[in-house]
């Protein structure tokens, strides 16, 4: 048992390398000013006009994005789930390939399918259809955001689907639901976990992205996640940028325990 124990080292050394020690320096910069001395003034940056529009429309954008992929991944997932594939299959490999591309050069690749002169205004044109003009607009930031994060919501649904007992599924059927019933009273319950999951796994990232909001924002649409980014590299003020990053950390421990604390409510109430 001894010996075991010894496993856990790498793992330990990694959280405190790369987990721990650079939350404690965030903190610290949070707190401090640059002659060293305590201060909250860095964490109430958040409480300027331009900061909390940025946060307020990180939030927005980020919560929409969240609703469209659950729309979109529950009924791919569902279908999945049906056809008996598991995660080896050769659709699934399919889906989840872009997910093995390098993030930038993803978005990127959108930017030159949106720009005026881009590949599908183009087709448009030869079509003799208006243009699409959503480059630089919030639409294109959450089209940005759901086709990165799109996959983080199908794979958590779809793993907890295909591990529902399918002799519950045909009990309920046997005792006369239908298959609005079913999924209502049966799929959906035992689903939840998969979606909360999902739910996680993408606000998190779309509310604290600044690549997407850059490229397909053209820069005209600051999300908190590039005032932060300016605050480190533009204006070199790592105190203002660890203090709005320790702002936004609790905003995701808040929503992600909102989550969770539904989540375990929805369990109780299901069974």
């Amino acid at each position: 048992m001894a010996n075991k124990r010894y496993l856990a080292g790498p793992y330990l050394f990694w959280s405190v390398s790369f987990v721990i020690i650079p939350l404690l320096v965030v903190v610290y910069y949070a707190f401090t000013t640059d002659e060293g001395s305590f201060t909250f003034a860095n964490l109430a940056e958040i409480t300027t006009p331009e900061n909390l529009k940025a946060l307020g429309i990180a939030l927005l954008l980020s919560l929409i994005s969240t609703a469209v992929c659950v729309l979109m991944a529950y009924p791919l997932a569902m279908i999945l789930s049906a056809r008996n594939m598991n995660q080896s299959s050769f659709i699934v490999l399919i889906f989840i390939l872009p997910m093995w591309m390098n993030f930038l050069l993803r978005t990127m690749a959108w930017q030159t399918l949106l720009e005026k002169t881009g590949v599908i205004n183009g087709i448009l044109g030869f079509l003799h259809l208006p243009a699409l003009e959503i480059i630089n607009t919030p639409y294109a930031i959450i089209l940005g955001m759901v086709y990165n994060f799109l996959p983080f919501m199908v794979l958590p649904i779809y793993n907890v689907l295909v591990k529902i007992d399918k002799d519950v599924l045909n009990a309920a059927r046997d005792l006369g639901a239908n298959p609005w019933q079913t999924f209502l009273k049966i799929t959906l319950p035992l689903s939840v976990p998969g979606v909360v999951s999902g739910i996680t796994m993408v606000f998190v990232p779309s509310l604290t992205t600044f690549v997407i909001s850059d490229l397909l924002g053209g820069g005209k649409i600051l999300l908190i996640g590039n005032v932060i980014e300016q605050s480190f590299k533009q204006n070199s003020n790592w105190h203002v940028g660890s203090g709005l990053s320790l702002v936004l950390m609790l905003f995701i421990i808040a929503s992600m325990a909102l989550v969770v604390k539904y989540d375990n409510g929805e369990e109780t109430s299901a069974f």
